[in-house]
């Protein structure tokens, strides 16, 4: 999903998309209407230091190198605000002394604006971080013509009423196999057009200007965060409205390879 690799399906403003993904980067850019947005979804800050407290894991901590990540994209796309779709923190019930130690530096380099939604795992960072970020209720917002939401939670009605959905959560990834039967995971985009039915037991819709909106489950930012693999049957979704949602999503990797259909794939 790559610039133009999808062609007409995307949602528009003029001739351009709405959202567009940055080619080889889990991020995309967004046309606010007055500013420029990068989207990223599940940056997991601290995320090493609680491998260490779940799983007894040891890894270094990767934080210097996923703020010169955000930094280099800012910089590539000349956007004027971060958006960040959830779980900026990873630590779940409060944020933690390494969470707190990444996003302090991370806030003190980025120089724009951050937007937060609300995500599952973001817990005590509105109160943390105070006026230094505009979070989001857990339903998401609308920025410009776009939605913003982490997806652990149904939709605001003002998220339904905009052009495209933006949401992370999944992590998404596909499962491939070579000839020989060798397989890996990617990342993935996984797109396509929302189902007004599956939000009529989540969401009162009476007074939703329903446009037809695309949905853009993002992958997740975080390399150490793992992901679901929605081509592969029994992993499931977490969101309340998929796979409901998304009755004819396909699939695309960072490099803009369309796979087509996400559970053919």
């Amino acid at each position: 999903m790559a610039p133009g690799a999808a062609g007409g399906d995307d949602a528009r403003r003029g001739d351009r998309p709405l959202v567009e993904p940055v080619p080889d980067a889990p991020a995309a850019v967004a046309d606010l209407g007055d500013e420029t947005g990068l989207f990223l979804a599940d940056y997991h800050a601290g995320i090493e230091a609680g491998l260490r407290y779940e799983r007894g894991v040891e890894l270094d901590s990767a934080a210097d190198e996923r703020r010169a990540r955000v930094l280099d994209l800012l910089a590539r796309t000349g956007a004027d605000r971060l958006v960040v779709l959830g779980d900026l923190g990873h630590r779940v019930g409060g944020a933690g002394d390494a969470e707190l130690e990444e996003l302090e530096a991370l806030l003190a380099a980025v120089g724009v604006p951050v937007t937060l939604a609300l995500g599952n795992h973001d817990s005590g960072l509105a109160d943390a971080l105070g006026d230094r970020v505009d979070v989001t209720p857990a339903g998401g917002a609308r920025l410009g013509d776009a939605g913003v939401l982490h997806g652990h939670t149904w939709p605001s009605p003002a998220v339904l009423g905009a052009e495209v959905v933006c949401m992370g959560h999944e992590h998404v990834a596909v499962k491939l196999e070579d000839a020989v039967g060798g397989g890996r995971a990617e990342k993935a985009w996984l797109r396509g057009p929302l189902a007004r039915d599956a939000f009529a037991d989540g969401v009162d819709l009476d007074d939703v200007e329903w446009r037809d909106p695309e949905v853009v489950a993002f992958p997740a930012f975080n390399d150490r965060s793992g992901g679901t693999w929605v081509n592969v049957s029994g992993q499931g979704f977490l969101a309340p409205f998929l796979p409901d949602g998304l009755a004819s999503g396909e699939a695309y990797l960072l490099d803009g390879t369309r796979l087509g259909d996400y559970r053919r794939v």
